[in-house]
């Protein structure tokens, strides 16, 4: 089946153009597909970038990154949709694996993960967790497909939720549907690791996870998660 790539950005000139050429040189990728960045408003060259290598990049007038993969959606052609950051790379079969997993009767699905680079062996753990069907290690790096049926009828991403968007869909889903994590290694950012230490980050992020099952609100959780470490 036809699939719609939809990569929400914010001032990623610097990651954009390989991502779009990964993901447009990609095993089978055919004239069906179709990529789709949505722009937050970003003040480097990211939209005037996308332009000039001939994809398309629409400027979401609602902010967030929930409201841009919203965008994304609606301005799309195809039946499956397929939500990938713009500093994860999925593997050059992720057509034919998306494919495979909706012959097997999934709607929904993401990859497990590995970073780019390791500046302490300790990420090779969060890695090696990314394989198992737990939500602590979920999140949008990982890639998401889901079918434009089960989407809609989920609603979508929430546009309210500023953080934590990815895990709010993905419990619904699997409340929902089937969920598959495919066996192969989507190559994530570690950047966040690299400018705030691992520690820091871990604690951040176990932090957020527990506010966000206690019912904390998003500025709550926004508040603290940019308290607590250097990331835009």
């Amino acid at each position: 089946m036809a699939i719609s790539i939809i990569i929400p950005t914010y001032n990623e000139e610097n990651s954009i153009p390989d991502l779009l050429k990964h993901l447009f040189n990609a095993n089978k990728f055919g004239d069906d597909n179709e990529i789709i960045v949505v722009d937050g408003g970003s003040s480097d060259r990211t939209f005037e970038i996308v332009q000039s290598l001939g994809f398309r990049c629409i400027q979401s007038d609602r902010k967030g990154r929930a409201a841009q993969m919203n965008v994304g959606a609606e301005q799309s052609s195809n039946d499956i949709l397929y939500f990938v950051h713009a500093d994860s790379f999925p593997p050059v079969s992720y057509i034919d694996d998306i494919n495979e997993s909706l012959e097997m009767g999934f709607q929904s699905g993401c990859y497990r993960y590995k970073f780019d680079h390791y500046p302490t062996p300790l990420l090779r753990i969060n890695s090696y967790c990314t394989r198992f069907d737990r939500i602590m290690v979920r999140g949008g790096d990982q890639t998401l497909f889901i079918t434009r049926s089960l989407f809609d009828k989920l609603g979508g991403f929430r546009e309210d939720f500023r953080i934590m968007e990815d895990y709010d869909l993905i419990e619904k889903i699997q409340n929902t549907a089937e969920f598959r994590i495919i066996q192969k290694d989507a190559i994530v950012s570690s950047r966040k690791y690299e400018d705030n230490g691992y520690f820091r980050v871990q604690i951040a992020n176990l932090t957020v996870f527990m506010m966000y099952f206690a019912g904390a609100s998003q500025e709550m959780m926004c508040h603290a998660y940019s308290n607590m470490l250097d990331y835009r």
